[in-house]
C-alpha cells in the first residue's frame, strides 16, 4: 500500500490549529489554570507548536519546489510567516496583530506550493490530458 501525505493540506491545517489554539482557547478555556493545567501561555508549549508547524511547512515547501516547481515565493512567504509567529512569542502585547498575518501568510504559502506543484503536474509530459 502506497500512503500519500499531502503535506501542504497538512501544513494548512497546523497552521489553522495553530490559529485556533492562539485566538480561542484563551477566550473559552480561561479557568483552565484553575485546574493546575497552563497551556495558554505555556512558552515550551507555543515554541514546540511553532517548531511543528516550522518542520511540516519546511518539508512541504522543499519538496515542491524539488520535485515540481522550482519557484522560491511560495518559501519567502513562508519565512515571513514563521517571522511572525516567533515575533508574537516576543513582543506579547501585540500576540493578535502578529498572529494574523503569520497565518495569513502561512497559509498562502501552502495554498500557492499546492498550486504550483499541480501546475507543473499538468505541465509535465507524463501527464495525460
Amino acid at each position: 500500500m502506497n500512503l500519500k501525505v499531502n503535506w501542504d493540506g497538512l501544513g494548512v491545517m497546523a497552521s489553522l490549529l495553530c490559529a485556533i489554539h492562539c485566538a480561542l482557547l484563551p477566550v473559552l478555556l480561561t479557568s483552565i489554570p484553575l485546574f493546575g493545567i497552563n497551556i495558554i501561555h505555556n512558552l515550551l508549549f507555543e515554541w514546540v507548536m511553532i517548531g511543528i508547524a516550522a518542520a511540516v511547512g519546511t518539508y512541504s515547501l522543499y519538496h515542491g519546489f524539488i520535485k515540481h516547481h522550482q519557484q522560491y515565493l511560495p518559501a519567502v512567504i513562508f519565512g515571513l510567516g514563521i517571522i511572525f509567529l516567533m515575533a508574537k512569542q516576543i513582543f506579547h502585547n501585540y500576540q493578535l496583530w502578529l498572529l494574523i498575518p503569520a497565518v495569513v501568510l502561512i497559509v498562502t504559502a501552502h495554498y500557492l506550493n499546492y498550486r504550483l506543484c499541480h501546475l507543473s503536474k499538468c505541465n509535465s509530459p507524463h501527464h495525460k490530458h
